[in-house]
């Protein structure tokens, strides 16, 4: 994963054949292979390829000898791209918001992001923990359940918030389930 923080290589990513390209290179190929794929000529594919390389999410990894002629071998630089929200930033500016409006939770999803992407992934343990689930709220239980919720957090907080150790965030979202 590529945590994209810069315009140059967000403006360069954000082309839709761009990105189809990014998705051949997965694997080392060249601009005639991936050409082929895409029924595109080696040349446009090549033009695409250098805006990549040129903003560092495409590196050419090896060459080789077609008919006298020296092909490059390219590979995108990462399986998955992550665009930061610094590079819209919150139109109109952040502003205190309550902590159960959807605005908050945005703010609050975006940071988790940013301090994700901050993460030295090549540490030998990453202590880490996921819960995701699904709880039904009928309308009549809903504040009490924020409420439980709150409480046990606050608990949590207060037990290990001043210890010596490790820091780590926590951050729990509790957001309504479009129906599909």
């Amino acid at each position: 994963m590529l945590y994209v923080e810069g315009f140059e290589q967000a403006e360069a990513l954000l082309k839709p054949q761009r990105v189809e390209v990014l998705r051949h290179l997965a694997e080392p190929s060249s601009c005639t292979e991936v050409g082929v794929r895409l029924d595109q000529t080696p040349q446009r594919v090549y033009y695409h390829v250098k805006r990549l390389v040129d903003a560092g999410l495409v590196t050419q990894v090896s060459e080789r000898r077609v008919r006298g002629i020296v092909e490059g071998i390219y590979q995108a630089t990462a399986k998955s791209y992550w665009l930061s929200p610094q590079l819209i930033g919150t139109i109109g500016g952040r502003r205190a918001r309550d902590e159960l409006s959807l605005g908050y939770l945005i703010e609050l999803v975006e940071d988790v992001q940013q301090d994700l992407a901050k993460i030295d992934r090549t540490r030998p343990e990453l202590p880490t923990l996921g819960v995701s689930g699904r709880i039904a709220l009928p309308p009549a239980h809903r504040k009490e359940f924020f409420d439980e919720l709150r409480s046990t957090l606050q608990d949590l907080f207060a037990k290990y918030g001043g210890a010596e150790g490790d820091q780590f965030t926590l951050a729990i979202a509790v957001y309504p389930k479009e129906q599909e």
